[in-house]
């Protein structure tokens, strides 16, 4: 009866906390104010270069509200570095584009921390299009430190 018991709470709960945990970082009003110096948002249609977590449809999904369709795409003379992209002659980043609504950009944005965390800039693809992506905005040293 104990195991049972562990079972269904484990079974129930496990994903009740997946997904508060998911509604918290990615959608929730309390964890992220957008900055007051970021510009507005034009309307859509706007396309994207994803190469990391937002190439799953289950992640779009759950950011957007929507999976959508993505189509291939190459960055050249970039790489992977961790959680960025960082210029690097001769190299490429495999990704894949996808095209989302103006709202569905401030939910991107939301889940990239758009001016916290990351920056979106337009990005030119090895087919000669634009698209936005993500950098990483660098990371300042605390207030005293010496480098």
């Amino acid at each position: 009866m104990r195991r049972l018991h562990l079972l269904l709470v484990t079974l129930i709960g496990l994903p009740l906390a997946v997904a508060g945990w998911l509604w918290l970082t990615m959608l929730s009003p309390f964890t992220y104010d957008r900055p007051d110096h970021l510009p507005e948002i034009d309307a859509g249609p706007h396309e994207v270069f994803v190469y990391g977590t937002l190439r799953s449809g289950l992640v779009r999904w759950v950011v957007t509200g929507r999976a959508g369709e993505s189509r291939p795409a190459v960055l050249e003379d970039f790489r992977r570095s961790a959680l960025d992209l960082e210029e690097a002659p001769g190299e490429r980043v495999e990704g894949e584009v996808i095209t989302v609504s103006a709202e569905e950009l401030a939910r991107l944005d939301r889940y990239e921390r758009l001016g916290i965390r990351y920056e979106r800039v337009r990005l030119v693809l090895a087919d000669g299009t634009e698209a936005w992506g993500y950098r990483r905005l660098p990371e300042e040293a605390p207030e005293g430190a010496r480098l």
